[in-house]
């Protein structure tokens, strides 16, 4: 489908998806770029604060990356963009989980403190609920571009109100099944 020609609802879903993903994506970017810029050892266990948060090279590389993959994924689409901030949502609380783990110990090769871990978990939760908005709900409108995507069958409301109305004509559909489950006919035909 065209840009152009796709419904408000779906622009408009776009549109909240790819900005909630860029505005994620700039706070990555600063942080990794504050890090580098700071010169951190890049393997360093014990790091150093950057934002109010223990960072290192690796973290601030690593940081950098994840910024860039969010970008590039709300430049793509709204879709992309809902498809990939729920993945890397899901990374971040996965992230933080491991790196509660590893606190301490040699391991923690991010070096990974309770602050880092808490703005994992915060992050990971506010990018999958981004990706997910307009999404994923078991009362999403039947004008939702991902409920229509789920029922090709169901008639768009236009469609059901003309033929509600009685209305001849191309948009009234016969055999078409409305959303009370109920088929229109045309009006002097059988049903």
């Amino acid at each position: 489908m065209e840009p152009q020609h796709r419904p408000s609802a779906d622009r408009r879903l776009s549109r909240i998806h790819r900005l909630g993903a860029a505005l994620c994506a700039l706070l990555l970017l600063a942080f990794g770029a504050l890090g580098l810029a700071d010169g951190l050892p890049f393997f360093g266990t014990h790091g150093e604060r950057v934002a109010g948060l223990s960072s290192n090279g690796l973290l601030s590389t690593v940081s950098i990356a994840t910024a860039a993959v969010l970008l590039a994924a709300a430049l793509r689409g709204g879709r992309q963009a809902s498809s990939t901030a729920i993945a890397v949502g899901a990374l971040f609380v996965l992230s933080g989980f491991v790196n509660l783990a590893l606190l301490d110990s040699s391991a923690n090769l991010l070096a990974f403190r309770i602050p880092n871990v808490l703005f994992s978990f915060a992050m990971g939760l506010l990018l999958a609920a981004l990706g997910m908005y307009g999404r994923v709900s078991g009362g999403l409108p039947h004008d939702n571009p991902y409920w229509l995507r789920r029922h090709p069958q169901a008639v768009p409301a236009a469609t059901t109100r003309a033929v509600a109305a009685g209305l001849s004509g191309a948009s009234a559909l016969p055999g078409a099944v409305g959303p009370s489950g109920a088929t229109a006919v045309r009006p002097g035909n059988p049903g």
